[in-house]
Protein backbone atom coordinates (compact mmCIF):
# COMPACT_ATOMS: atom_id res chain seq x y z
CA UNK A 1 0.00 0.00 0.00
CA UNK A 2 1.30 3.20 -0.95
CA UNK A 3 -0.03 6.34 0.97
CA UNK A 4 0.93 10.23 0.22
CA UNK A 5 0.42 13.35 2.01
CA UNK A 6 1.63 16.35 2.78
CA UNK A 7 2.48 18.23 5.98
CA UNK A 8 4.49 21.10 7.25
CA UNK A 9 7.31 20.12 9.62
CA UNK A 10 6.77 23.63 12.03
CA UNK A 11 3.19 22.32 12.60
CA UNK A 12 4.31 19.51 13.75
CA UNK A 13 5.46 19.28 17.68
CA UNK A 14 7.45 16.02 17.32
CA UNK A 15 7.86 14.70 13.63
CA UNK A 16 8.26 11.00 13.47
CA UNK A 17 9.58 8.61 10.76
CA UNK A 18 9.71 4.95 10.19
CA UNK A 19 12.44 2.26 9.02
CA UNK A 20 10.93 -0.21 7.13
CA UNK A 21 12.12 -3.92 7.26
CA UNK A 22 13.40 -4.44 3.98
CA UNK A 23 15.19 -0.83 3.78
CA UNK A 24 18.33 -1.26 3.44
CA UNK A 25 21.58 0.81 4.92
CA UNK A 26 21.10 3.37 2.18
CA UNK A 27 17.72 4.17 3.91
CA UNK A 28 19.55 4.78 7.23
CA UNK A 29 22.01 7.46 5.99
CA UNK A 30 19.43 9.20 4.48
CA UNK A 31 17.29 9.27 7.61
CA UNK A 32 20.49 9.98 9.91
CA UNK A 33 20.75 13.29 7.72
CA UNK A 34 17.35 14.27 7.66
CA UNK A 35 17.06 13.41 11.34
CA UNK A 36 20.02 15.85 11.90
CA UNK A 37 18.11 18.66 9.92
CA UNK A 38 15.04 18.04 11.96
CA UNK A 39 16.59 18.57 15.22
CA UNK A 40 18.03 21.74 13.96
CA UNK A 41 14.61 23.20 14.47
CA UNK A 42 12.73 21.02 16.75
CA UNK A 43 13.97 19.38 20.49
CA UNK A 44 12.90 15.90 19.16
CA UNK A 45 11.93 13.13 16.92
CA UNK A 46 10.38 10.08 17.16
CA UNK A 47 11.59 6.71 14.46
CA UNK A 48 10.02 3.44 14.97
CA UNK A 49 12.37 0.45 13.58
CA UNK A 50 10.65 -2.45 12.26
CA UNK A 51 11.85 -5.93 11.47
CA UNK A 52 11.20 -9.41 10.18
CA UNK A 53 12.76 -11.00 13.33
CA UNK A 54 12.99 -9.92 16.72
CA UNK A 55 16.74 -8.87 16.08
CA UNK A 56 16.13 -6.31 13.37
CA UNK A 57 15.03 -2.88 15.03
CA UNK A 58 18.08 -3.26 17.49
CA UNK A 59 20.74 -3.72 14.93
CA UNK A 60 19.29 -0.89 12.52
CA UNK A 61 19.54 1.15 16.06
CA UNK A 62 23.01 0.16 16.80
CA UNK A 63 23.36 0.94 12.62
CA UNK A 64 22.04 4.21 12.81
CA UNK A 65 23.42 5.01 15.93
CA UNK A 66 27.29 4.56 14.52
CA UNK A 67 26.06 6.55 11.49
CA UNK A 68 24.96 9.89 13.17
CA UNK A 69 27.64 9.51 15.63
CA UNK A 70 29.89 10.23 13.28
CA UNK A 71 28.71 13.81 12.71
CA UNK A 72 29.94 16.79 14.82
CA UNK A 73 26.70 16.76 16.67
CA UNK A 74 25.70 13.39 16.63
CA UNK A 75 27.52 12.42 19.47
CA UNK A 76 25.50 14.29 21.54
CA UNK A 77 22.06 13.21 21.21
CA UNK A 78 20.05 11.20 24.00
CA UNK A 79 18.65 7.85 22.50
CA UNK A 80 15.45 6.81 25.00
CA UNK A 81 13.69 3.53 23.96
CA UNK A 82 10.19 3.58 23.54
CA UNK A 83 7.68 0.65 23.14
CA UNK A 84 8.77 -2.36 21.12
CA UNK A 85 7.65 -5.89 20.63
CA UNK A 86 6.03 -8.21 18.17
CA UNK A 87 2.96 -7.41 16.07
CA UNK A 88 0.44 -10.25 17.08
CA UNK A 89 -0.69 -12.70 13.88
CA UNK A 90 3.08 -11.84 12.01
CA UNK A 91 6.80 -12.27 12.35
CA UNK A 92 7.44 -8.33 12.40
CA UNK A 93 8.88 -6.36 15.27
CA UNK A 94 9.59 -2.85 16.08
CA UNK A 95 10.91 -0.08 18.57
CA UNK A 96 10.38 3.16 19.16
CA UNK A 97 12.99 5.27 19.89
CA UNK A 98 12.65 8.81 20.85
CA UNK A 99 16.18 11.04 19.91
CA UNK A 100 16.16 13.95 21.63
CA UNK A 101 18.88 17.09 20.76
Amino acid sequence: MRLEYGFELSKVEVPRFSVEAVEGIGKLFTLATLVLNVLESKPKVEIVFHGLNPEDPAAKIKAFQEIIGGSQSGGSLRYDLGRGGRVPGSSSSFQWVTITA
